[in-house]
C-alpha cells in the first residue's frame, strides 16, 4: 500500500535540512530523486546518498523564487510522479520594521515558489495526460501565528490555502495535492536556540515536552507520496507534537 518503487519524485530544496533527508527517506522506500536548489555543489552530496542507495538522483539548479528560472528548469525536467514543495526561508521582526527586502524574500520564496512549481508541474502532467501529486511543506505557523514571524506565518498559511486550491482544481485531472505542517522540528540550524532560555519555554508549550525529529515527518511524507493516500486532497497534517491543541 505504501509502495512508491519507482515513482520519481521532484524536491526543492533539497541541498540541506528536511529535503536532504526526505531524499534519503524516499530512496530507502525505492524512489528515483530529481533534487533541486540554488546551489548545486550541495546537492550532489544529497544526490551520491540516494545513489548509494541504488535510485537514480537527477541534479536540477533551481531558484525557486524566480519565476523564469523554475521554468527553464521544467524545459529539461524528467516526466514526474511526485512534487515534494520543500523550499522555505525566514527572516523575523516586527511588522512596521521589516524591510521590504525581507518581507518579499520569504514570500517569493515560500508561497510564490510553491505556486511556480506546481504550476510547470501541474502543466507537464496535463500535457502528457498522466496523474499528479503535490506535497507542499507548509507548518503550523500556517495555522496559528507566532510572534515576529509576519511573511511566514503569512506565506505558510498562503501554502495551506493554496493547497485546497489547487486540489479542488485539479481533482478532475487526477492531480492531487496535500501539505504537511511540520511543528518544531530539531534541526542543526535550530539546535542551539532550542537549548536556550527562550528556546526551552516554547518546549514547554508542546504537550509532549519535546521537539520532533526529522525523521518523525518520513511516515506523513511516504503516506502522501504513496496511493495509500489516493483519496487525499486538499488535507493540511499536522505533525507537531499535539503544539495546535496546547492550551489557551
Amino acid at each position: 500500500m505504501f509502495d512508491i518503487t519507482n515513482k520519481r519524485v521532484l524536491i526543492t530544496g533539497a541541498s540541506s535540512g528536511f529535503g536532504a533527508r526526505f531524499a534519503e527517506v524516499l530512496a530507502e522506500h525505492g524512489a528515483d530523486l530529481v533534487l533541486a536548489a540554488r546551489r548545486v555543489d550541495k546537492l550532489e552530496a544529497t544526490a551520491e546518498k540516494v545513489r548509494a542507495l541504488g535510485r537514480d538522483a537527477r541534479v536540477v539548479e533551481m531558484d525557486v523564487s524566480d519565476h523564469a528560472n523554475v521554468e527553464r528548469a521544467f524545459e529539461s525536467m524528467p516526466a514526474l510522479d511526485v512534487v515534494v514543495n520543500n523550499a522555505g526561508i525566514t527572516r523575523e521582526g516586527a511588522t512596521d520594521t521589516l524591510s521590504e527586502e525581507d518581507w518579499n524574500a520569504v514570500v517569493d520564496t515560500n508561497l510564490n515558489g510553491v505556486w511556480a512549481v506546481s504550476k510547470f508541474a501541474i502543466q507537464q502532467w496535463r500535457r502528457d495526460e498522466r496523474p499528479g501529486n503535490i506535497i507542499n511543506i507548509a507548518s503550523i505557523l500556517g495555522l496559528r501565528v507566532g510572534a515576529l514571524l509576519s511573511p511566514y506565518t503569512v506565506s505558510k498559511a498562503g501554502v495551506v490555502q493554496l493547497t485546497k486550491s489547487i486540489a479542488l482544481d485539479y481533482a478532475r485531472y487526477n492531480i492531487r495535492c496535500n501539505a504537511i505542517c511540520p511543528g518544531y522540528i530539531e534541526t542543526d540550524i535550530n539546535r542551539e536556540f532550542f537549548q536556550g532560555p527562550h528556546g526551552g519555554k516554547l518546549i514547554k508549550r508542546i504537550p509532549y515536552h519535546r521537539l520532533g525529529q526529522i525523521d518523525e515527518l518520513a511516515g506523513p511524507l511516504l503516506l502522501l507520496a504513496s496511493d495509500a493516500s489516493s483519496y487525499m486532497s486538499g488535507a493540511a497534517i499536522p505533525v507537531d507534537g499535539g503544539h495546535l491543541c496546547n492550551t489557551l
